[in-house]
């Protein structure tokens, strides 16, 4: 078996998230059953993704593996790459396909995942209302920063996350921060070593509500390590959700890393 790398970048609107649900189109389900058709496969193959996206989150840097018992492997990387690009519909695209190093997992290996949230307090561009979320009252971004700034570290992040069964809700927040940009528009950018279910979008929905003067940054301090999901943080829109980025170790370290990963989500299953 080889294990192929597929770098990928889609437009969430239409998808019911990645993975796959019976009758419903999402992103993993599509990409495996063009990547069965281009290599003329008795059936689709097993893709597995990095960070598994909601319904109508968006992703520019989605990484994703899959294992071919095929010959000639640095052929079929490139029958990949050419032929996805040519049949894929117009909201998924292949960016690049690698034939993996040893030891690489796309979900297990890696090490950070990169988030970007965008949304505006005046009016949306209707080119980029898919991407980008409305709020009322205006957002002061600096003291959005300096409440983010309480967030960072290990924490239980059980008040900003979707409860599932099972599931820890403990991550290493590493950066939060928040910019206007020149559009007018505000950018959240978000990493942390994994994310549980709805995370990103209430760590925004949080700082919304302070950055507009509807909470203090003593009540947002207050929330990590608290065992329950809060039910005042308003989880914020999809469309506004970005996956830009997943980061990995060096080659010579992403198979101990993979181990470490798997032994630690074996006691208390972890969704990325």
């Amino acid at each position: 078996m080889t294990r192929y790398r597929v770098d990928i970048a889609y437009d969430g609107t239409a998808f019911h998230g990645w993975a796959m649900q019976p009758g419903l189109r999402t992103v993993q389900e599509e990409l495996q059953i063009w990547i069965g058709r281009v290599l003329r496969l008795p059936e689709p193959p097993l893709l597995l993704c990095a960070g598994r996206t909601d319904a109508g989150v968006h992703a520019r840097g989605q990484v994703a593996h899959l294992d071919l018992d095929l010959a000639e492997p640095e052929l079929v990387r490139e029958l990949l790459a050419h032929k996805l690009r040519l049949a894929l519909p117009q909201d998924v695209a292949v960016r690049g396909v690698t034939v993996a190093p040893a030891g690489f997992d796309a979900r297990f290996a890696a090490i950070w995942r990169r988030y970007a949230y965008r949304l505006t307090d005046d009016y949306v561009d209707p080119l980029d209302r898919l991407t980008t979320a409305v709020i009322r009252g205006r957002l002061d971004v600096d003291l959005v920063n300096t409440a983010a700034q309480t967030l960072l570290g290990l924490h239980d992040f059980a008040a900003f996350c979707r409860s599932r069964p099972g599931a820890t809700t403990i991550r290493q927040l590493q950066w939060l921060h928040a910019e206007r940009l020149p559009d007018g528009r505000v950018e959240f950018g978000v990493r942390a070593d994994a994310f549980c279910h709805s995370m990103v979008r209430s760590l925004v929905g949080g700082l919304v509500e302070v950055g507009t003067g509807r909470r203090d940054v003593a009540w947002l301090a207050a929330l990590p390590d608290t065992d329950r999901r809060c039910g005042q943080i308003r989880v914020m829109a999809a469309h506004g959700l970005v996956l830009e980025e997943v980061g990995y170790p060096p080659d010579d370290q992403l198979a101990h890393r993979a181990r470490e990963s798997r032994a630690r989500r074996s006691m208390t299953e972890e969704c990325s």
